[in-house]
């Protein structure tokens, strides 16, 4: 370990920064949000340093350097673009032993910034002790990626608790099992989605409880994955699915998704195809409640929305039903996801002002649909789970208006690397897609905005 990795209080310190420009701004900004008296020392200032100075933020002079401009500061950091001043500003510091840092300068510094993950009070600092700020600004971008932006009100929660728990719990191992159930299980998520007043009133039981292992409450996350791609899972999805006792999951989640559960995880499969049910739908609501009832934390995972032709909704509904905690996290749903891979606005101001989510088949296998309402030339049209019913599709939009000329297209497997997207006619793209042998999963978009597919197709280009 190159440094000691150390986290300064600076509240209403004096800390010196050298230099007006753009860099002592960013420096400036970073001392104000941690409460630092700011004292800047330049002969001229920026337009953000001067926009600051208006507003009172810092003290300012406007002078050069001077070595006893060091003397009783907390702590200084050079930030001009003379080597020369900033290596006088250092020598200064070192000698009365304040902590200096002088930008893009490690051989000058005492101490150098870190890249900064900020979840107030929680704040993570990442380090290459000045041989690769580039390097730690990358894992900075991952870490950005992974740590909830509600993290830092579930510290504070834990905080207001944290003299009530070690009273309680005197054990030092229980109370920190408390603590891992809190910050890993349901407490945790609620505070994430929001529900902050759900979420203490859950501490506070458990720890009326002495909560334990032995009786967490189990809670079921119905979870939308996507269209396919594992990147365009939301970062609230994958973190719910690493944290998963026991998945479902459906017939259109793909081997990539579900290698990013943990490996522990218990999985079953409840797909359903057409004419098809592996495990019919009241049973998979039953599964859900007594996993959950087990203390079991429980995925559904489902392809694209669960709110969207999902049966999120039917699920949902048995799960409050029978009193179990549950939260739904949305996904990108086929419509949005397979068109925007295929090149196909789903509007676009000159082709359609509006468009509509509609199922290839209704409850009782039926197209019992309202044709004469769909057929609006201005318009976009999603049918979903519709390969099979295609020839019925587009014979009913003729038949009730539609040009037999009008543009539709039909994505097969849409967003993965399979992904194929065959453009025509409503007249000719039956024949067409089983010529080219289409098979489900696939949706049909019927519209003007199809005709925009050849010039704004940009995935899986050849």
């Amino acid at each position: 370990m190159q440094q000691l990795p150390v986290f300064l209080t600076v509240r209403n310190k004096t800390c010196l920064v050298v230099g007006g420009g753009a860099i002592a701004a960013r420096k400036v900004g970073l001392l104000l949000k941690a409460d630092a008296g700011v004292r800047v020392i330049a002969p001229q200032l920026g337009a953000k340093l001067t926009g600051l100075h208006k507003e009172q933020k810092f003290e300012y002079l406007a002078r050069e350097f001077q070595d006893n401009d060091v003397i009783g500061a907390t702590l200084v950091i050079a930030a001009t673009d003379d080597r020369a001043v900033n290596k006088k500003v250092s020598e200064a510091a070192q000698a009365q032993s304040i902590p200096v840092n002088v930008v893009d300068t490690p051989e000058l510094c005492t101490f150098t910034f870190g890249s900064i993950v900020e979840r107030d009070p929680v704040t993570i600092a990442i380090s290459s002790a000045g041989q690769s700020p580039v390097l730690a600004r990358a894992l900075k971008a991952k870490l950005e990626s992974v740590v909830p932006a509600a993290f830092g009100r579930l510290a504070a929660l834990a905080g207001r608790y944290r003299q009530r728990a070690k009273s309680i719990l005197t054990d030092e191992k229980t109370r920190r099992r408390f603590w891992e159930s809190i910050i890993q299980g349901p407490v945790s998520e609620l505070v994430f989605a929001g529900r902050e007043e759900a979420a203490e009133e859950m501490l506070q039981d458990n720890l009326k409880r002495g909560n334990t292992e032995k009786n967490v409450r189990g809670q079921v996350y119905l979870v939308g994955a996507g269209p396919g791609d594992p990147d365009l899972l939301t970062f609230r999805a994958l973190r719910i699915l690493q944290k998963a006792d026991v998945i479902f999951y459906d017939r259109l989640i793909t081997e990539e998704i579900l290698n990013l559960a943990r490996r522990d995880a218990e999985r079953f499969y409840v797909g359903k195809q057409r004419a098809h049910h592996c495990v019919p739908q009241s049973d998979i609501n039953h599964l859900l409640v007594e996993n959950a009832r087990k203390g079991k934390t429980v995925i559904r995972l489902k392809g694209g929305d669960p709110f969207v032709f999902g049966r999120g909704g039917e699920e949902a509904i048995a799960l409050a039903e029978a009193g179990i905690e549950f939260q739904v996290i949305p996904g990108i749903t086929a419509a949005s996801g397979c068109t925007t891979y295929a090149g196909i606005p789903l509007t676009h101001r000159d082709y359609a002002q509006s468009c509509r989510f509609i199922t290839g088949h209704s409850r009782d296998g039926e197209l019992n649909l309202n044709w004469q309402n769909l057929a609006v030339k201005d318009e976009t049209l999603v049918f979903y789970m519709a390969v099979d019913n295609l020839p019925i599709i587009c014979s009913k939009l003729i038949e009730h208006g539609l040009p037999a000329d009008f543009p539709v297209a039909v994505i097969e497997q849409g967003t993965t690397h399979k992904q194929r997207v065959v453009t025509a006619t409503l007249e000719k793209l039956p024949q067409l897609a089983n010529t080219e042998e289409i098979k489900s999963p696939g949706i049909v978009v019927v519209g003007k905005v199809v005709e925009l597919q050849k010039k704004l197709g940009w995935f899986n280009k050849k």
